[in-house]
């Protein structure tokens, strides 16, 4: 009777595998963009991955492509519509208001990061569970505040080394101005030949149908009007003095005034970070103010600012520039390579002693050879080998190899713990 063989599975379309050796890239990226909002005195929240249908639909907005095309919506078993998170933002804004965070201290600072999730057309750059940092700034409408978050997204990109990129800026107007610039807006659209749904789109959101991406709707939507030119003066006063902070803070950035972003809750400051290397899915991360969505959500009417970064396309933007994170390629500090039975115990003791001691340390398992051992180091990316054999046993002593210089001396068993940690510090 033969064994039943069973077909080898693979990871969801659209969804990447993280695995050594981009995975160490992957973490460095994430946690040097988390590492900049801490900085500023963002504060960590987490997020459930799944959440109430409801809170995406007026959040997000029925109209934008995320609601209603590609949001992963299903009935649990208590027959509710949950959804697993699309963006950050509508989340963040619940946390805030069921936990009374705008109770406090204003603005509430506070970042996240994870998977998110949309079901896209799966391409380079676009997946379907895509990863983000966010941070959001809530409960003061300042622009010294709007200028703050733009200027560490881009510090953030810095950090890391990344240069080809380009900071796009727009305003959305406000409540004042947007009801009259979208009737104009409505009245451009409806005299083009839109098809059934495009139209659609343009009455429950024109400011949507600039975003199309079809290069037959962009050609009729050339001459359309543009937010920028119908602002209130408190909306055109708001922006001049973003971009004269932007500009005092040395932060580069091209006006676009046809900016528009994928979510409905976006007003006055709206911005994009560009990169060309990356083709036609070129948007790294991106974000803007969003006064107005927690009074939607039946919270204050308190206004907001944030941004979502995103991992995968940083990832990408590295590679396509050419950019080497230090320290990725290093899994350990120290590596251990015992020969014989009775070094492999006293090894196992070590290694656990340093670990205890907070140093990263790998040793070779089986029965390598010296040689073998010592390109195990190598791979490992280690600064230093430990070499204890039977002689270094009855001496007492562990040989401590340089992988860089290559220089090897012998230290005391008893010592050697101590001496790593100087010597790595």
């Amino acid at each position: 009777m033969s064994e039943k063989k069973f077909q080898a599975l693979s990871a969801p379309k659209g969804v990447p595998d993280y695995v050594p050796p981009v995975s160490p890239v992957f973490l460095k990226v994430r946690d040097t963009l988390i590492h900049q909002a801490h900085l500023a005195g963002f504060q960590h929240i987490e997020l459930p991955i799944f959440e109430d249908t409801a809170l995406f639909a007026r959040g997000v907005g029925e109209s934008t492509d995320v609601v209603s095309k590609e949001m992963y919506t299903f009935a649990d078993r208590g027959d509710r519509s949950v959804t697993l998170r699309p963006e950050g933002t509508a989340g963040v804004m619940r946390a805030v208001i069921e936990h009374n965070l705008d109770r406090g201290q204003l603005p509430v600072k506070l970042n996240y990061a994870g998977p998110f999730f949309r079901y896209e057309r799966p391409q380079a750059g676009r997946y379907r569970q895509l990863q983000q940092v966010g941070v959001e700034a809530i409960g003061v409408d300042d622009p010294a505040l709007d200028a703050e978050i733009v200027a560490l997204a881009d510090r953030s990109y810095r950090s890391l080394g990344l240069t080809g990129f380009r900071l796009e800026l727009t305003s959305l107007g406000d409540h004042t101005c947007r009801p009259a610039y979208r009737e104009k807006l409505q009245q451009f659209l409806f005299t083009l030949p839109l098809d059934e749904e495009t139209r659609k789109r343009a009455e429950l959101n024109p400011l949507r149908v600039l975003d199309d991406k079809r290069p037959e709707v962009q050609e009729m939507t050339a001459d359309a009007p543009l937010m920028l030119d119908h602002l209130s003066a408190e909306s055109r006063e708001h922006f001049e003095t973003v971009t004269g902070l932007l500009d005092d803070m040395s932060v580069p950035y091209v006006i676009n005034p046809r900016m528009v972003r994928g979510l409905d809750y976006y007003t006055k400051t709206c911005f994009e970070f560009v990169h060309d290397g990356l083709g036609a899915q070129s948007g790294i991360g991106g974000g803007g103010r969003y006064d107005g969505l927690m009074a939607q959500l039946g919270g204050q009417d308190l206004s907001g600012i944030g941004y979502g970064l995103g991992v995968d396309r940083t990832v990408l933007a590295l590679e396509a520039e050419g950019v080497v994170l230090d320290g990725v390629d290093r899994r350990v500090d120290v590596y251990g390579v015992a020969l014989g039975a009775e070094a492999k115990r006293r090894m196992a003791r070590l290694i656990n002693d340093l670990r205890a001691a907070g140093i990263a340390v790998d040793m070779s398992y089986g029965d390598r050879g010296l040689k073998g051992a010592m390109k195990g180091a190598d791979r490992a990316g280690a600064r230093f080998a430990l070499v204890l054999g039977e002689s270094e046993l009855a001496d007492g002593q562990v040989q401590v190899k340089d992988l860089g210089s290559h220089d090897q001396a012998g230290v005391a068993l008893d010592e050697v713990v101590a001496e790593l940690g100087r010597r790595l510090t």
